[in-house]
C-alpha cells in the first residue's frame, strides 16, 4: 500500500520516514518531489572501462548530452526504516525528454543516505542544482522485511557500479 502525502508527513514527523532537508511544499498526493543534488557524474571512458569524473553542478546549470547517462544524486537525505521506497522522474521532466531511474528505481527498506541517480536526456537538456528532479514513494511491506545493510546505502555522492563496465568495441 502506497501511502498518501499527507500520511508521508505524518510519517516524517513522527520518525518513521527520513526527509532532510524537508519542505512541505514538495508533498504531492502519493510522493515527496526531491531535489537534485550539487555534483554530477560524467561518463568518460578510462582505459576501456566505463568511470565517472565527479564535477560539480555550476549554479548556471550543467547541459546533458543526449543519449549519455550521468550520475546524480539527491540533495535530500531520504529513507525509512519502516517503508520500502520508490524513486521516480518527475513527469513533467519526463515529457521534456529527461528520464530518472531507468532501471534502478527500488529503495530497500532501512536505507538511509543521499540517493544515486540515473539521468539520461533523450535531447540536449540543461540541469541545475536543487532542482527538482524526481519523487520518492513510500510502501508498506507485506511481511517483517530485513534492513537493507548493502555498500550502496553508506554513499551520499553520485556512486558507479562496484560491478565495473568494459567498453565493446564498435
Amino acid at each position: 500500500m502506497i501511502l498518501t502525502g499527507s500520511e508521508i508527513a505524518r510519517k516524517r514527523e513522527a520518525g518513521r520516514i527520513t526527509i532532510e532537508p524537508y519542505s512541505a511544499s514538495h508533498l504531492n498526493p502519493n510522493s515527496y518531489d526531491f531535489r537534485l543534488g550539487t555534483q554530477l557524474g560524467v561518463p568518460v571512458f578510462k582505459n576501456g572501462f566505463l568511470e565517472f569524473d565527479i564535477v560539480d553542478l555550476p549554479v548556471d546549470g550543467y547541459a546533458l548530452r543526449p543519449r549519455t547517462m550521468y550520475l546524480g544524486h539527491t540533495l535530500e537525505k531520504l529513507g525509512s526504516d519502516t517503508y520500502a521506497m520508490r524513486l521516480v522522474g518527475r513527469s513533467s521532466l519526463g515529457r521534456l525528454g529527461l528520464f530518472l531511474q531507468v532501471s534502478a528505481d527500488l529503495g530497500h527498506t532501512g536505507a538511509c543516505h543521499q540517493w544515486t541517480l540515473e539521468i539520461v536526456a533523450a535531447l540536449p537538456f540543461k540541469i541545475y542544482p536543487k532542482m527538482r528532479i524526481g519523487q520518492i514513494s513510500f510502501w508498506e511491506n507485506l511481511g517483517t522485511p530485513d534492513a537493507y545493510e548493502q555498500r550502496y546505502s553508506a554513499f551520499n555522492a553520485p556512486t558507479p557500479s562496484s560491478l565495473g563496465t568494459r567498453a565493446r568495441d564498435t
